[in-house]
């Protein structure tokens, strides 16, 4: 079974802009992104260009790896950015109370200890806290934009290093008097969720600690310059989002020679998997033989695509082309699987107690809501679904003799709620009749889906058994389609030239021309 507000950063002669809106609190690591280079890195030399060739290997040398690799972290972010709104950066953060936590604690504390105690000495020496002023004024002056000249000539004078180091000889440098106007300033440049940081910042008495912390608040300001520029960049990254990505992907495709061969194996399948099916209808009665059966590229993509709905993430390589959608595709076949789940369990209520519960769709709707609470988690390892797959049975039986004793009428009896958890547990297992019909439903609505010329003003209708989870499968259907829509637009050449292959032989491939349209 497949259950295992932001401101602008401008100068002082812009005014600030006080109606822009704030940043988002959402963050999304770059983490994630990097083990998808794996795919095409790892045994690329040893590989032919394709299964459907016949040319010999290519050698690929470790320059043009990294290379493809490179062009594949690229593409992968560019991919996020365009097509993930709430993604952000965030300053990474080491576990608590590991060793190289620990490690940064104590020396970030010692370099502190250290300044205080040069700041406080008789007489006082001045010389690191200089150089923090330097990486200071780098940092203001490295948030400005063209037009702020007024601004960064005042950093440039305020923070002028060969000066304080001249105040300091003299014993007449004010390190409270740079520290204010360093708040004051980035108070003009941070982002509006910072308006509290540099508020603190303007109450701590204490200078070594206020150093400490424009350091730290700095560090958050950068953060927040990138996620205003990814989101500056981000309509102009779905302008071009397909011919960029069909621009790289042909880059690593010339540099790796097995950049493909994921791919090709995928809508290998597929083709043979629709001969077969075509075999077996030439072969029925009544049906007109033809001498070669006749396949459509169209069907067989939409097949190729409509196997990832219930593809083994955990276990199997994605197709190459579509690394940069696993993590959204994997999340959307196991929230299908939820819903299927759902679907089951609403078919089997109705036929056994649907008689009783009739007329009372507020108790469908809290024992669907009941039974999607209690299935959250059930892909990780860890679940047992047969024992969540029981608890909700139990809990469907307290709330239905619940209903049921409200109008006056007779609980369930044990032997019926024993078979209802029965039947429950059941779905769980290998070729389940009630999950089996289900799937092949969903299958069915999904196909209808991708073959619409626009999903999201037309949806096909639902089929029978879905109508409790209508509303989720449709959003769901809808984020499907958008990825396989996209996909298909960027990689539709390379299909194309793989179909060529597998339908005609080597003979008929062209070379993909990465400007070429759909």
């Amino acid at each position: 079974m497949p259950f295992n507000g932001e401101k602008q950063h401008v100068g002082q002669d812009q005014p600030r802009d006080s109606d822009s809106p704030r940043f988002s609190e959402s963050m999304a690591s770059l983490s994630d992104y990097e083990c998808s280079r794996q795919s095409f890195t790892s045994d690329s030399s040893s590989k032919s260009s394709s299964p459907a060739s016949t040319s010999p290997p290519r050698v690929v040398t470790f320059d043009k790896v990294m290379a493809a690799a490179r062009n594949l972290s690229n593409m992968t972010l560019v991919h996020e950015i365009a097509v993930n709104e709430s993604f952000q950066l965030k300053q990474d953060a080491l576990p608590e109370n590991s060793l190289a936590s620990q490690v940064k604690h104590i020396v970030h504390q010692a370099f502190w200890d250290v300044l205080e105690s040069e700041l406080n000495a008789e007489p006082p020496e001045y010389e690191h806290a200089i150089k923090l002023f330097e990486e200071i004024r780098e940092t203001l002056l490295s948030f400005l934009t063209p037009g702020g000249n007024r601004l960064r000539n005042q950093i440039c004078e305020v923070l002028d290093t060969d000066l304080i180091r001249q105040q300091a000889e003299h014993r007449a440098v004010d390190i409270q008097g740079l520290a204010n106007y360093v708040i004051s300033t980035m108070g003009k440049l941070c982002a509006p969720v910072r308006d509290d940081d540099v508020r603190e910042l303007k109450a701590t008495s204490n200078i070594v600690e206020v150093l400490r912390q424009i350091f730290h608040v700095l560090d958050l300001m950068k953060i927040d310059m990138v996620n205003f520029t990814i989101r500056s960049l981000r309509p102009h990254l779905q302008r071009q989002l397909v011919d960029y990505e069909r621009t790289k992907f042909q880059e690593i495709l010339e540099e790796t020679p097995s950049a493909l061969d994921q791919t090709t194996e995928w809508l290998k399948e597929s083709v043979n998997e629709e001969l077969l099916s075509l075999s077996e209808t030439a072969l029925t009665p009544g049906a007109e033989n033809s001498s070669k059966p006749s396949l459509s590229p169209t069907l067989v993509l939409n097949n190729s695509y409509l196997k990832l709905l219930h593809w083994d993430y955990q276990k199997k390589e994605l197709p190459e082309t579509l690394i940069t959608d696993g993590a959204r595709l994997q999340e959307l076949t196991e929230k299908l699987n939820q819903l299927k789940i759902i679907a089951c369990l609403s078919l089997i209520t109705n036929n056994m107690v649907g008689a009783l519960t009739e007329g009372l769709p507020e108790l469908a709707n809290r024992l669907k809501r009941i039974s999607a609470v209690l299935l959250e988690g059930m892909n990780k390892e860890t679940t047992n679904l047969k024992e969540v797959l029981n608890s909700i049975g139990a809990q469907t039986c307290v709330e239905i003799n619940k209903a049921l004793a409200e109008r006056g009428l007779s609980i369930l009896n044990a032997e019926v709620q024993a078979n209802l958890i029965g039947q429950f547990s059941s779905i769980e297992k290998e070729g389940n009749p009630i999950w089996s019909l289900i799937d092949k439903r969903t299958q069915l609505y999904m196909k209808n889906l991708l073959c619409l010329p626009s999903p999201q003003k037309c949806m096909p209708p639902v089929p029978g058994g879905l109508a409790v989870i209508q509303q989720e499968l449709e959003a769901l259907g809808s984020q499907y389609a958008n990825i396989v829509n996209l996909n298909r637009q960027v990689y539709g050449p390379f299909y194309a030239n793989i179909l060529r292959k597998l339908f005609f032989g080597e003979e008929a491939m062209g070379k993909v021309d990465a400007s070429s349209s759909n």
